[in-house]
């Protein structure tokens, strides 16, 4: 996933302006159309961004401050008119605007994902549908965003409502901050305005302050952080509260529109937003947006109010919503269908007119329906009772898909104690064993092979790619006849099954030591060609960690193969002399070919003979380490190459047992049934 590896969608358009009842497009009294234009630029500057390069455009830091205008705005009138804020009415309107056409989006992308998207996603889908449907999707998706196993994983359909879920939880927090700053106004006798004012700043400052702090640290949980968000939606409000007290000339009202509109449009192509936002360059678009706000009303035919309030804009601002919605599912959809990444002109221009067909749709049956509806039935129940009969049916799709396939999965791992029928690398080195197995499924099946994981990685034990600390676990006999740490990472950590097998045969206590990203070795670090502190800091607390359990052997990898070629890092061979000095025995083993597919993507799409990578994509033509001068005394080498890739093959399937679960970590259970032939050569290269 880091913050997203792929595009991460932008927040929805707003569609919270609480305007009174009445006839579909009706408009609301101080009605401003270059706000709507507004959310038109932003919206289409989302999805042109999404459809053709990849990448995120800056339009969800508009989107919610354009929320935080509007609903305080409305918030803090209903207060000053009403002397407290009725949540109720003011729930029961969102409500009735904002679910029913989420419900039907998710609903649809439900169906399919069933048709169109691979097997392996479908659990994933049912998982978010459930998130979405609950407004806390984009904890579900921070979570993930952290988690180094996400970063090469497929895009989700539903991505996108991440930011739909943080303006859920919004809506609440600000509904009981006027609230509580209304009241603190009647005590005080103070203006509501006022005390709203200093509530919303204090909000501003120490949600930016936040957002600064978390997006340094983390930025990849802070992408989807409420906390680190607040702020924008808190500019936004501070905007529509001083709105009424600036008088600025026409002219350089008309001259500011220009300067924030051109500053939103190249947000996105000079910023990279999805790995440096949300902290402070997020004032950049906000700011920008602020700008169009404060020129709207000039009056002027060569403002860009002008341009922004026109019939094209406002229409697009109209259905913005739902537009946001239905592109990211239908640019998926179209992804997987046509096999390509990015749409060309064309493709871009279907995937954009399927969205604005779909939103038109959408706008007219379901949001302008259910408003017509509401008018005719009345009552505050019924905005309650069309949100649960649009949600409740998807909720319980979506949970009953999930059990389906929890239980299949089940079903599967059970199948796969069966050694006759999923022999894996023992097929290699017995020809009984490869002529006797059966004609059975794949296992891992492609759609369970990214949860595939060691029980290293299952206990929490694996360090990823944000974290500092050192994580220790021990596995094995508490009075061993030999401990054994391995260290190093993920391409190491997926040894752990094999390790297991053989410690197991022979006494041996297991120390697993591994991080995401974060090669053993005293080179400096690196994480996607910038400096990788995390992983510096790392390796400090493992050395800590390896003085002190003094085992009697590190496995460790023993060269680093890639696209570019492979080679033994200078740093290992220090790292190597390091241990050395602590009187540590290093089991170097070759690091394994990477595919030139995905192992579950292949077989799942083509079957398992279409899927066959050589060798030498990553592979040196035999084993560098060897060939290394320098390498102390401690060291022992092994390579277990051949019984991965053999004859300089690298198939996805061997003996019934899918081998990697991406393009370069063995999946648990191949791993594990390379225990004999790691077992054999580790006591050949020690001597134990």
């Amino acid at each position: 996933m880091s913050a997203p590896a792929s595009a991460a969608p932008a927040a929805p358009p707003a569609d919270g302006t609480p305007a009174a009842p009445g006839a579909p497009g009706a408009r609301p009294a101080g009605y401003r159309p270059e706000i709507q234009g507004l959310r038109a630029v932003a919206v289409l500057l989302v999805a042109a961004y999404h459809i053709w390069f990849g990448r995120v455009s800056g339009g969800v830091d508009v989107f919610l401050l354009l929320t935080g205008f509007l609903i305080t705005g409305s918030l803090v009138r209903g207060a000053e008119r009403d002397g407290a804020v009725r949540f109720v009415p003011f729930l029961t309107r969102l409500v009735r605007r904002l679910v029913p056409p989420a419900a039907v989006v998710l609903g649809a992308v439900l169906a399919a994902s069933a048709v169109w998207l691979p097997a392996s996603q479908w659990q994933e889908v049912a998982d978010q549908t459930v998130a979405a449907a609950l407004y806390h999707e984009n904890w579900h998706l921070a979570l993930n965003a952290v988690d180094y196993m996400e970063r090469d994983g497929a895009v989700s359909p539903l991505q996108h409502f991440w930011s739909l879920s943080i303006q859920g939880q919004f809506y609440l927090v600000w509904a009981v901050l006027i609230a509580l700053a209304a009241a603190a106004a009647r005590l005080l006798g103070a203006p509501v305005r006022a005390a709203a004012a200093a509530a919303l700043a204090a909000v501003f400052a120490a949600s930016l302050a936040y957002s600064v702090h978390a997006t340094a640290a983390d930025q990849a949980w802070a992408y989807f952080d409420t906390g680190a968000r607040l702020w924008e939606f808190a500019l936004g409000g501070l905007l529509a509260l001083a709105l009424p007290l600036l008088r600025l000339p026409a002219g350089p009202r008309a001259a500011l529109g220009w300067a924030g509109l051109a500053g939103l449009v190249l947000c996105g192509a000079l910023v990279d937003v999805s790995t440096l936002f949300p902290g402070y360059i997020a004032l950049w678009p906000t700011g920008a947006a602020v700008l169009v706000v404060l020129g709207g009303g000039s009056g002027r035919a060569w403002g860009a109010d002008a341009l922004l309030g026109g019939r094209v804009l406002t229409w697009v601002g109209d259905h913005a919503y739902a537009l946001y919605l239905w592109h990211w599912p239908v640019l998926v959809c179209y992804r997987e269908i046509s096999g390509s990444e990015l749409p060309g002109v064309l493709g871009g221009l279907l995937v954009l007119a399927v969205s604005a067909a779909l939103a038109a749709l959408t706008k007219a049956l379901v949001q302008d329906g259910t408003t017509a509806l509401g008018r005719v039935r009345g009552g505050r129940a019924w905005p309650l009772a069309v949100a649960a009969a649009a949600l409740v049916p998807v909720l319980a799709a979506a949970s009953m898909w999930s059990a389906g396939l929890e239980e299949q999965r089940q079903r599967r791992q059970d199948l796969a104690t069966d050694q006759i029928a999923y022999p894996g690398a023992r097929a290699l080195v017995d020809p009984r064993i490869d002529a006797a197995k059966p004609d059975v499924p794949v296992l891992p099946a492609p759609a369970d092979a990214k949860d595939d994981q060691n029980q290293a990685f299952q206990d929490g034990c694996h360090a990823g790619l944000d974290d500092v600390e050192a994580i220790v676990c021990e596995y094995g006999s508490a009075s061993p006849a030999r401990t054994i740490a391995l260290v190093g990472a993920s391409r190491t950590a997926h040894w752990f099954p094999a390790l297991m097998g053989a410690a197991e045969n022979n006494d041996w206590k297991v120390v697993s030591l591994t991080k995401s990203g974060c090669q053993f070795s005293t080179d400096p670090p690196t994480r996607d060609g910038r400096p990788f502190p995390e992983c510096e800091r790392w390796r400090e607390g493992a050395m800590d960690h390896l003085e002190r359990l003094r085992p009697d052997a590190v496995l460790t990898s023993s060269t680093r193969a890639t696209s570019a070629g492979e080679r033994v890092h200078p740093g290992f061979v220090e790292r190597w002399r390091q241990l050395d000095a602590l009187g540590i025995e290093v089991v170097g083993i070759r690091d394994l070919p990477r595919l030139d597919y995905s192992g579950a993507e292949c077989v799942e799409e083509n079957g398992p003979a279409e899927c066959v990578s050589p060798e030498s994509f990553s592979h040196a033509p035999s084993d560098p380490a060897p060939q290394v001068s320098g390498i102390p005394d401690n060291v022992h080498l092994i390579d277990l190459t051949e019984y991965v890739c053999p004859s300089g093959r690298c198939p996805a399937v061997i003996g019934n047992v899918l081998v990697y679960w991406d393009h370069s970590h063995l999946t648990a259970t191949y791993s594990a049934t390379l225990a004999p032939m790691l077992e054999a050569r580790l006591k050949s290269a020690t001597g134990w």
